[in-house]
């Protein structure tokens, strides 16, 4: 939720919108935002958010964003656009709106957007063209931005992320609320009631469904796309009441988001419950690992590791999250896995290092000392970047590293690239040894 959402906005006297337009003293809230007062810094707070959140999980996970109006999709499009210009320069479609006013090429970024071998368009900004009749089976994210007051139309909307492609990783989907529409809905006792549309579909002995037999058997009321002057306003004669837009463009003030929060599906699969991310990252990880013990006879491997960091990604826990939900931002993926699940004390990647170099001084002992040093360079990246640098040889071609040659030439100093492998790998159970 911003700010504005949360404590309203009233204009200063004689605030002026974009066209000079003097702004009528009120209370603007959430019903009355890009309505009667489209809040230009509002969408750009929410793009930044969703822009963030994305950069945790999956920058290229599709995601269907439900705006007010489409000129307010035209709004969002452009916020996004602006956040992602890495990606939009490499990829000019990855962001795009699709409402009625795109007409054809329109119809194009849809038709792409369904498509499951297409990553882009990746981001599609709407009002309601989208909510019916839409089947993106591989859509991750549905962002609520404007009031969905009908529980059918809800129902139309969330419909649009509840595909199941295990072929393509789609295994659930996430609801990012910035209205408070779902949380209001879901509470609702009639959320559970008849859904947005039934199909019938035959199958045969073994369990596959027989091709062409699938038929709506209830359909799905169609919404109608708002059809209002849209797109970049027109230059305005202020004396011509009917070329003036129909709502004020307010480009001034601060927007931030005030406050979120997460809800979990509970175990009933209907009811949601607020969880904070420690929490829920403890149940995960106890729900894989019985004790601390288990889950470091896993970590130390460079492969294992990945397969569990994969695993609570899938879960929707990140390190970046859970650094800055603890505020622990120096200590070890491993130790705030085990503080937040077992209640093990804490320990910084420095501790770590540290305790490596001085108490097993016969591993170092092993090798040269330019090896040593190599080792010891390599600690200094794990504590400044973290565990992935343990696995990645392509530090060895960044500075200090490359100053010892090239990777053939490093490898040369352990005896070859197998003994400095192994050396890698022991350097990696010894940090996790205890």
């Amino acid at each position: 939720m911003t700010n504005v959402d949360a404590t309203g906005w009233r204009p200063t006297p004689g605030e002026l919108d974009r066209y000079g337009r003097e702004i009528p003293d009120g209370d603007y809230g959430t019903k009355d935002f890009e309505r009667i007062l489209a809040f230009k810094r509002r969408t750009e707070a929410v793009a930044k958010h969703l822009t963030e959140y994305l950069k945790k999980t999956d920058r290229f996970a599709k995601t269907i964003i439900f705006c007010v109006d489409q000129d307010h999709a035209e709004e969002m499009r452009m916020a996004l656009n602006n956040l992602n210009t890495d990606l939009v320069r490499d990829h000019p479609n990855y962001v795009c709106r699709i409402t009625a006013e795109e007409g054809k090429v329109g119809r194009g970024h849809l038709s792409d957007f369904m498509e499951l071998e297409k990553t882009t368009p990746t981001l599609v900004t709407t009002s309601k063209l989208l909510s019916t009749g839409v089947d993106v089976q591989t859509c991750k994210n549905i962002v609520i931005f404007r009031v969905v007051g009908s529980m059918t139309e809800f129902k139309q909307i969330i419909g649009r992320g509840t595909r199941i492609r295990d072929d393509y990783g789609k295994l659930y989907f996430t609801i990012l609320d910035y209205i408070g529409s779902a949380t209001t809905h879901f509470a609702d006792p009639d959320f559970d009631g008849q859904p947005a549309i039934i199909t019938e579909e035959e199958m045969d002995e073994d369990g596959n469904t027989v091709e062409d037999t699938e038929e709506v058997v209830q359909p799905e009321e169609e919404l109608a796309e708002e059809e209002l002057p849209q797109g970049e306003p027109p230059t305005l004669d202020l004396n011509d009441a009917e070329k003036q837009p129909r709502k004020f463009f307010y480009d001034g003030g601060a927007v931030v988001i005030a406050a979120s929060l997460v809800y979990e599906l509970g175990a009933d699969g209907v009811q949601l419950r607020i969880v904070k991310l420690t929490e829920y990252t403890a149940e995960k990880v106890r729900d894989m690992y019985s004790s601390a013990a288990a889950l470091r006879s896993k970590w130390s491997n460079a492969e294992e590791r990945a397969a569990i960091i994969k695993a609570l990604e899938d879960r929707g826990i990140t390190f970046e999250q859970l650094a800055e939900a603890t505020k622990k931002p120096d200590a070890d993926p491993f130790d705030l896995l085990c503080n937040i699940a077992f209640n093990v004390p804490l320990r910084t990647r420095r501790e770590r290092a540290e305790m490596v170099r001085k108490n097993r001084l016969d591993f170092f002992d092993q090798y040269s000392p330019e090896a040593r040093d190599i080792l010891c360079e390599i600690l200094d990246k794990y504590i400044e970047h973290g565990v992935a640098q343990l696995a990645d040889l392509n530090i060895l071609k960044i500075p200090p590293l490359s100053n010892h040659g090239t990777v053939i030439e490093i490898a040369a100093k352990f005896g070859g690239p197998d003994q400095m492998r192994s050396a890698l790998i022991e350097m990696q159970n010894l940090l996790y040894a205890a």
